[in-house]
């Protein structure tokens, strides 16, 4: 028999709700914060108690909070055509101008667009895709995609396989057959003594390339990455690292699968991360800031190349057996649509760079602090990496428990943030202003100061609930 709820609604959401990337017996033991709205950069919860949320949600408010705007416009589609499939040849407007401007906005040779509810479900269809491309052009044993450790692409059953963290694949059996995973590019982290970051980049480039030869580069069907790893710890490529990869890539006939799930659309100062590091995609995967997540949705985008092989596997079968409900759905694609005026009319992009160097230079400003190691960002997404050891990088063990306390505390400072083991994230949303990113610098410098007091005992970290 279920147990009875209590009456708050912390109680409440404690009684009915599994929580995901949460430790489900610790939610028990503290229940939730009940966020009640939001407003810019700010979000309040039921008490009234006022946060930055200096991750923009999960990487992706880049509007901000409360912007009628987007509101408006999912109400006037929600009143004109509430739902429609894009199964058996149906469409409607707010699909067909959505896939038009993301086509005319994206790298060249992208000139097809799938749409889905979220960037695993993307990410699930780039696997399914690349794998249906490589039949229809009888290559059937053309089908293992490299990934990278550290890789963030999602959590369904072949995005959770690419993704390279262990705390994702730990009891759910991932990663499935034919995902393999190369090295991780974090030069502070990784990066041999007296080896720069052009002859790190070309290390990774060669082991890269000894995976695939020693796979068979006959099973090798693509490689995918984020510009820069977001959720991995924030990882910006060291300097030639992607022209490196994808002369690998090019040379092996390997797909190239870039992932702006976080980076798309002005997060990194530019409108892709493609831009800012010259990646030539053959696939491209977006969600989050497409809509500012008031609604889900995803696309991936792909060459004339991929289509082509893919309309005429259709044809052979009789159609493609893909799909979701909400695909291309009225409402989300509207929203979308809004969303991107909003970013392009305020110039957000321009501004999200400006923004991005006060970020790192304030944030630089503590790399003297005893707990800091490395501090690294592009565009308006950043990291401080904290460690035990400075001169050695010793992280601290337990790994993860420093950062709990971080993320935890910060809370108490009024100040949303994201630890990744003891990185600790920053990515506000695009509407930032000098004055708040001022106000995020100094409520995580104080943050910063109670972790230093509170591991002066040298057992803190023993006790912190994780």
């Amino acid at each position: 028999m279920k147990m009875a709820a209590g009456n708050s609604v912390q109680s409440r959401d404690v009684a009915n709700v599994l929580h995901p990337y949460t430790n489900a017996r610790r939610h028990e033991r503290r229940g939730p914060i009940v966020m009640a709205r939001g407003e810019g950069v700010h979000v309040y919860d039921d008490d009234g108690r006022e946060y930055i949320d200096g991750l923009a949600g999960l990487w992706s408010v880049a509007v901000g909070f409360g912007e009628e705007r987007l509101s408006r416009a999912a109400m006037r589609q929600m009143d004109t055509l509430p739902y429609y499939h894009t199964f058996s040849h149906k469409s409607h407007d707010p699909c067909i101008a959505l896939a038009e401007k993301l086509v005319a906005m994206t790298p060249e040779r992208l000139n097809r667009v799938f749409f889905t509810n979220s960037g695993s479900e993307a990410t699930d269809t780039v696997v399914k895709l690349v794998w249906y491309y490589n039949n229809v052009l009888e290559r059937p044993q053309k089908k293992k995609i490299v990934s990278r450790v550290g890789a963030y692409h999602g959590v369904t059953v072949a995005a959770g396989s690419l993704t390279g963290l262990p705390w994702v694949h730990a009891q759910f059996d991932l990663p499935i057959a034919n995902i393999v995973h190369t090295s991780c590019p974090h030069h502070y982290r990784f990066g041999t003594e007296g080896e720069d970051e052009h002859a790190f980049s070309e290390r990774m480039a060669q082991e890269l390339e000894q995976l695939i030869v020693s796979e068979g580069p006959e099973t090798v069907a693509a490689f995918i990455g984020e510009p820069v790893m977001a959720a991995g710890g924030v990882i910006v490529p060291p300097a030639g690292y992607w022209e490196k990869v994808q002369a690998v890539c090019r040379k092996y006939d390997v797909l190239v699968v870039a992932d702006e799930v976080i980076t798309g659309f002005g997060r990194l100062g530019h409108m892709f991360g493609c831009e800012r590091f010259n990646i030539e995609p053959d696939l491209l995967v977006l969600s989050k800031q497409l809509t500012s997540s008031y609604m889900p949705l995803a696309a991936v985008l792909m060459t004339d190349e991929l289509y082509d092989a893919i309309a005429d596997g259709s044809e052979a079968v009789g159609t493609l057996g893909h799909g979701f409900t909400g695909s291309g759905h009225p409402v989300a694609t509207a929203v979308a649509l809004e969303n991107l005026k909003v970013i392009e009319e305020r110039d957000l992009i321009s501004h999200a760079a400006r923004m991005g160097e006060m970020l790192r230079d304030g944030l630089g400003r503590l790399r003297d602090h005893p707990l800091v190691g490395e501090v690294r960002g592009c565009g308006l997404i950043a990291a401080v990496e904290l460690v035990a050891d400075k001169p050695t990088k010793r992280p601290f063990e337990p790994q993860g428990r420093l950062g709990t306390y971080v993320f935890d505390q910060a809370h108490e400072h009024g100040l949303i943030l994201r630890n990744i083991r003891d990185t600790i994230a920053f990515c506000p949303p695009l509407i930032v202003s000098d004055h708040e990113i001022a106000e995020i610098v100094d409520r995580f410098a104080r943050t910063l100061e109670d972790a230093a007091a509170a591991s002066e005992d040298g057992g803190f970290l023993q006790h912190v609930d994780v």
